[in-house]
């Protein structure tokens, strides 16, 4: 009658692996492998990392500019800051406190905000990934650590035990393919949850895609033809991380919440996965 669900990744703290060491080696050198590159920001199809791949697809199939992955990265930013100022992620948010040999620290905000991004200091970074690229660290999500989690049950049991309702769940949609790219993903499994619940993306008051590139955010709004200023308003993945195996409840955690604010009241909340996936689950008040 309750499933709880949620995730989380440490990636700061991801060790370097040393494959064959159980087995010994005899002779010559030996490769450590990066276990946050190798598990997680590389695709286990086409063994290809994952901004590699991205920057090829955009270069290739989806002609973003850097000035429109930018101002993605810039509001990412900015909105995310405004949202903190304001007190948008208290209620969502649970404090801890971490205890060193230096005394206690209480851990309540997300450190990678700089609420002084703009496109015009963006423009500044160097490519990532190729040399001619438009990707940066600037307009991808950073290293991240971080957890989330939702209690889902019914309406019933809710009322029974005196819980909170957030949000009721409405229908899912899961896209893969044709190819290996991230960028239209989530707008795709997004227009299947809303074709399977009769919904249309102009119904949409809340989008919350996650920002794994900005190229991901600024071609799927296109696809998805809905106003930028509904996606991601609080920021996203750039400003906030994007701790690979905490970022779909987070993204569900935050648009749960928002459903009280004024106006809100039909949320879709989507991201892309290695391998060209796309994941996206609806949410009503």
């Amino acid at each position: 009658e309750v499933v709880v669900a949620g995730g989380m990744e440490s990636m700061t703290n991801a060790p370097h692996l040393l494959p064959g060491s159980r087995a010994g080696y005899a002779y010559g050198p030996v490769t450590l492998l990066d276990h946050t590159a190798h598990d997680g920001l590389t695709d286990a199809f086409d063994h290809e990392a994952m901004g590699t791949s991205t920057e090829r697809y955009t270069a290739e199939k989806y002609p973003l500019t850097r000035e429109q992955q930018d101002s993605v990265a810039a509001a990412s930013h900015q909105r995310a800051a405004q949202a903190w100022a304001d007190g948008t992620f208290t209620a969502e948010v649970v404090p801890l406190t971490v205890t060193t040999r230096k005394g206690q620290t209480v851990v309540d905000t997300d450190e990678g905000i700089r609420p002084d991004t703009t496109v015009d200091t963006l423009a500044k970074l160097r490519p990532a990934f190729t040399k001619e690229g438009s990707i940066t660290a600037g307009n991808a999500s950073p290293i991240s650590d971080g957890a989330a989690a939702v209690v889902l049950t019914t309406r019933q049991v809710a009322t029974e035990r005196g819980w909170t309702v957030l949000a009721t769940v409405r229908a899912a949609g899961q896209v893969a393919g044709p190819d290996t790219s991230l960028h239209a993903q989530p707008a795709r499994a997004i227009e299947a949850a809303l074709k399977r619940q009769g919904w249309d993306a102009h119904d949409l008051d809340l989008v919350e895609i996650n920002e794994a590139f900005g190229a991901v955010v600024a071609q799927s709004t296109a696809e998805l033809g809905v106003d930028p200023a509904k996606v991601n308003p609080h920021g996203g993945g750039i400003a906030i991380g994007h701790p690979i195996g905490t970022s779909g409840a987070r993204l569900v955690v935050h648009a749960a919440h928002q459903l009280h604010a004024d106006g809100v009241q039909r949320a879709a909340v989507a991201l892309c996965g290695g391998g060209g996936q796309g994941e996206a689950l609806l949410l009503e008040a």
